[in-house]
């Protein structure tokens, strides 16, 4: 919906003047109006860049509550608020606008940080408490809005983005420790690959006050012990509960003042969604789809006979090879983070047609397969367990030892990332080289209160839900929200996902056949193709498929360039002799370095696009 700025100095006045900027750095994301308030003592000020798609007349922010002694910002959006908006007049509350946003100053003023629990939706906020002399930046449970921040010079900033931290002031330099973490895992929640960035993690909440600054957990997965379990309804029943707890997640995402659309693939998850929506729109809904003519990971025909099914107007967005090397550049610049396949520059030029066609809101299906164990190493876990715990790499024994098990993804990266070792320069490997990178990644989860009692499918779902989902998955809404499109995510909405978590293992897999129930429960809406069709991962042609496309010309010509020189992670010399051999490579070979390719590409694009 938007980007959000706060500043709170604890000693000297803010900068008028760097809020502005730090504002006008998202202009992006909110191109719509541009709003700064800085508080008389000028100690704290919040500044927002709209994206007007609910209350499209008064819903400007900053906004304060009745007596003023409340402001804040917010970015994205709170679902079912008119029934909040009733409650609080209710309750005395006299309401400015007819925004969704401004229920959480009212909802605050009533309930301090347990506001929190009556919010629902995709969000990041920050509010400031003159009485209390109190700031809250809160971020949703899933972590699908980001919520970046830094402390200097005993001065907080937040921001939507890095990049609006750094206009505002912040110096732009590496992570050195976080971008070690990254390259063989990934990033801790409340890490960013830039020195002194960090973000709110999914389901939390920072509280700045004068005595100090704390990050609170407000929500989790709570995933029930396996004997906690105990399946109150049969198959059927199940299926219609998750059936109407879906349909409504769908109903209430579409409620906008501005047309919304939906992204579809070929693949069950976007297609309920848009078959869904569709039973709840009076027009035809417009459904975009990135194909790859001529290639075997193009959709377009499965799309495009979805949308015929359930009378959407199919707009299709064809993507060439030279449209990955052109945008490349700026998809990282927005992104903030490395990408391990060119399907980001995809999503970035998706959400650009949609913009260009008149469109603020999309529905996808992304959420689907973290909530309904959808990815095959979910299969795998529940399947080969006693086989997953054979032939470990010595580097996951930390995490054997905790969980008795390897999730069979952490294991799979451990492998392939694993070449990274040849590449790395000598004194940055010797820097870690005693770092235990998946020991890391375990200790920085609840795992006696959210993961043991669990089956090992669960657990694996709930590392995965915790790290890759937000870090990797969700990093698409910057790409999104750099056309000025928000993207909504109805298969993240926690009511949803609280029915599921309840349900056993055998309601999401079942046998071969995964997400079994959201299968079942979206039946009358789904073609036969996508009904019987397995999951397919949404992805992009890889780089190096052939070695005569522009994408990995940019791939050799990058790091071959005396800017990738500068770059303080890798050695030149060997990646260059890695390049020479590539053209002789094996096609199956080369296709497997891909990642690795194009986790360095993006790291050169940051390190020159950021000055790092």
């Amino acid at each position: 919906m938007c980007g959000i700025v706060g500043i709170l100095s604890k000693e000297k006045p803010i900068s008028a003047d760097a809020l502005a900027t730090a504002t006008q750095q998202l202009n992006h994301r909110g191109p719509d109006c541009q709003n700064q308030w800085i508080a008389d003592h000028q100690k704290v000020g919040l500044g927002h860049a709209r994206l007007s798609i609910i209350d499209l007349s008064t819903g400007n922010q900053p906004i304060a509550n009745e007596d003023e002694q409340l402001h804040a910002v917010v970015n994205g959006e709170f679902y079912d608020f008119e029934r909040i908006q009733q409650d609080l007049k209710q309750r005395g509350h006299r309401l400015r606008t007819h925004s969704d946003s401004e229920i959480v100053l009212h909802l605050y003023e009533d309930f301090g940080t347990q506001c929190l629990s009556d919010l629902r939706g995709e969000f990041a906020f920050i509010l400031w408490d003159e009485s209390k002399q109190t700031l809250l930046a809160a971020r949703d449970r899933f972590g699908i809005k980001p919520l970046f921040y830094s402390i200097v010079n005993n001065t907080l900033y937040l921001a939507s983005e890095a990049k609006a931290l750094f206009a505002a002031g912040i110096p732009a330099r590496w992570d050195r420790e976080s971008f070690f973490q990254q390259l063989f895992a990934y990033v801790n929640p409340d890490r960013t690959l830039f020195a002194g960035v960090y973000q709110v993690p999914p389901g939390h909440y920072l509280l700045a006050r004068p005595q100090g600054l704390k990050i609170v957990r407000y929500w989790d997965l709570y995933y029930p012990t396996t004997d906690a379990i105990n399946p109150s309804h049969n198959d059927a029943e199940y299926i219609e509960q998750f059936r109407d707890r879906l349909d409504e997640a769908i109903r209430i995402r579409l409620r906008a003042d501005v047309p919304v659309g939906c992204f579809l693939s070929g693949g069950i998850d976007s297609s309920s969604v848009l078959g869904m929506a569709a039973k709840h729109s009076a027009e035809p809904i417009r459904a975009f789809t990135v194909t790859f003519d001529g290639t075997p990971y193009d959709e377009g025909a499965i799309a495009r006979e979805t949308a015929a099914q359930v009378g959407a107007d199919f707009q299709p967005i064809p993507l060439a090879q030279s449209d990955f090397a052109t945008h490349i550049s700026d998809t990282v610049w927005y992104a903030e983070t490395l990408g391990i396949n060119p399907h980001g520059v995809a999503r970035y030029l998706q959400s650009r047609t949609v913009h260009n066609s008149g469109y603020k809101v999309v529905l996808s299906g992304e959420g689907s397969d973290e909530i309904l164990a959808g990815y095959s190493h979910a299969r795998q876990d529940l399947l080969h367990i006693n086989a997953a715990t054979k032939n470990t790499p010595s580097a996951l024994a930390s995490v054997q030892q905790t969980l008795g098990f390897v999730p069979s993804w952490l294991k799979e990266i451990a492998v392939s990332r694993s070449f990274f070792h040849i590449l790395l320069a000598p004194d940055y490997a010797a820097e870690f080289a005693q770092r235990d990178v998946y020991g890391t990644f375990l200790n920085q989860f609840d795992v006696p209160g959210q993961m043991q009692g669990r089956s090992p499918v669960i657990q694996s779902l709930y590392l995965w839900s915790k790290s890759i989902l937000p870090n990797y998955i969700l990093f698409a809404e910057r790409l999104e929200m750099a056309h000025a499109v928000e993207v909504r995510l109805p298969f993240l909405d926690h009511h949803l996902f609280e029915l599921v978590r309840n349900m056993s293992v055998e309601m999401l897999i079942r046998g071969i056949k995964e997400k079994y129930v959201l299968r079942e429960a979206a039946r009358p809406v789904l073609t036969d193709t996508v009904y019987t069709r397995p999951k397919q991962p949404f992805t992009a042609p890889p780089a190096t498929l052939t070695t005569n496309n522009q994408l990995y010309k940019l791939i050799q010509d990058s790091l071959r360039s005396d800017a990738m020189a500068s770059v303080p992670f890798f050695d030149q010399k060997t990646a260059i002799q890695l390049l020479d051999e590539l053209p002789q490579m094996p096609e199956r070979k080369r296709i497997a370095l891909d990642s690795i390719l194009l986790m360095i590409l993006c790291t050169y694009f940051l390190h020159t696009r950021y000055n790092l």
